[in-house]
């Protein structure tokens, strides 16, 4: 991990707890999206961060700071098997491959829906955060740009924060730094 990595995860806790994040308030009274955006290769040091230090230093937070840490492809895992497909897609990758088995589960996995889940069974109204993570994951199943414009309508007056393992420039989201999905222009960096 780099020092300007560690740089930048050490500002993710006072971010988290200001005024700004927490009264959902993007600069011209955008609503409140932030991406955290970090070299792919560091995955496993951003999660360990993520788990070790941020979430248990918000539960400590005096007041204390209701947040909530979706790992999308648990989110999707689960919604297949809730479905029992999970095993049906599991075999028909083995079968007829990836772009079959896309295909498929595109209509399976469509964004609004999964938002409109997210939100419901995390009941957001009781949440001060939610955070977003395991982005690299649930790629190519879900197009992290569509999920966003979802949750917008979704989310209430409650701010997001994505942990995104690529580039974000403000305007829009580059995966694993190398694959630019759509313009994304609703959210802001959380640290420079």
């Amino acid at each position: 991990m780099s020092q300007k990595l560690d740089e930048r995860l050490n500002q993710i806790l006072p971010r988290l707890t200001s005024p700004d994040v927490l009264a959902n308030k993007g600069s011209g009274g955008e609503i409140g999206f932030w991406i955290f955006d970090y070299p792919p290769e560091d995955e496993m040091a951003v999660r360990a961060f993520l788990q070790g230090s941020v979430l248990p230093a918000l539960a400590r937070h005096q007041p204390a700071i209701r947040a909530t840490a979706i790992n999308l492809f648990d989110l999707v895992i689960g919604l297949l098997e809730e479905r029992k497909l999970l095993d049906k897609v599991i075999e028909m990758q083995r079968t007829q491959g990836d772009a079959k088995t896309l295909e498929e589960l595109r209509g399976v996995l469509k964004e609004d829906k999964l938002a409109k889940r997210l939100v419901t069974k995390n009941d957001i109204a009781g949440l001060d955060l939610l955070i977003l993570w395991n982005v690299g994951a649930v790629y190519p199943m879900l197009r992290t740009h569509t999920l966003l414009s979802a949750l917008h309508a979704q989310m209430q007056d409650k701010p997001l924060v994505m942990f995104y393992p690529g580039k974000y420039d403000g305007y829009s989201l580059r995966l694993f730094s190398r694959l630019k999905d759509d313009h994304y222009y609703r959210a802001f960096r959380l640290v420079s």
